[in-house]
């Protein structure tokens, strides 16, 4: 069965050209030309993954990629705009875009992008609620984390994480005690360099300490490391 690749944008000459090159390159793809049919796609036909413009008419890309988030449809999300903003990229990330591309782009560029992401995605080994085993829980604390369920709990009590949110929180917690520096975690949670955008970790750590903590001015579990990164630790006394 092919690999489905849902396109998202309302020029329809953007749609035409991916489609034609991803199809080319042995993709089955699947196109809309508003937010609104895009969403709807993407809940029935269940695609591998999203080409989601930002600026679409009826529900923009921002608010698709939020709703399909909330309703833990997790299915990654490449991100296009012809907004070269910070804030723009930074915001997509956080409600949960997995890559973000600025156009004009290369055909080449976004199937090379496109396969990046599913690699990582498809190394996930699919695990049934019925046998995870013990071993993939990770307990620090007060939290509870399973990787393969893609559910984190707080003193039992599910947190409301990004994809992204809990990418991070899995990598820290895998690494417990370790320092790791801001190019790394870039590295291990979005797979690719951001060209030295270090403030997408520190946005991302700031987001996660206010589920996470009681404290943020006082962290207790992600430590600042001034100078190299962050470290997730045991709180002492917990």
């Amino acid at each position: 069965m092919k690999t489905k690749v849902l396109v998202v944008d309302d020029e329809q000459s953007i749609v035409t050209l991916l489609q034609y090159n991803l199809e080319q390159a042995g993709f089955d793809v699947i196109t809309a030309m508003d937010g609104e049919k895009g969403k709807q796609l993407a809940e029935l036909e269940s695609p591998d993954i999203i080409v989601l413009d930002l600026m679409l008419p009826k529900l923009d890309g921002m608010e698709v990629c939020k709703q399909l988030r909330q309703e833990r449809i997790m299915t990654p999300i490449l991100m296009l705009t012809a907004k070269d903003d910070e804030l723009d990229k930074i915001l997509g990330l956080e409600l949960g875009a997995d890559d973000y591309m600025v156009k004009p782009f290369s055909p080449r560029e976004v199937i090379a992008r496109v396969k990046a992401i599913l690699r990582r995605t498809q190394q996930q080994k699919p695990v049934s609620e019925d046998n995870v085993a013990e071993e993939l829980t990770i307990t620090i604390g007060k939290l509870t984390i399973y990787p393969e369920k893609f559910e984190a709990y707080s003193k039992e009590e599910l947190l409301e994480l990004t994809l992204k949110e809990f990418e991070l929180l899995v990598y820290l917690a895998q690494n417990k005690g370790r320092v790791l520096t801001r190019d790394q975690l870039l590295s291990a949670v979005w797979n690719y360099d951001f060209a030295g955008d270090t403030r997408i970790v520190d946005v991302h750590i700031s987001h996660l300490r206010e589920k996470i903590e009681a404290d943020t001015r006082k962290p207790t579990y992600i430590k600042t490391v001034r100078g190299l990164g962050y470290k997730l630790e045991e709180p002492k006394g917990e």
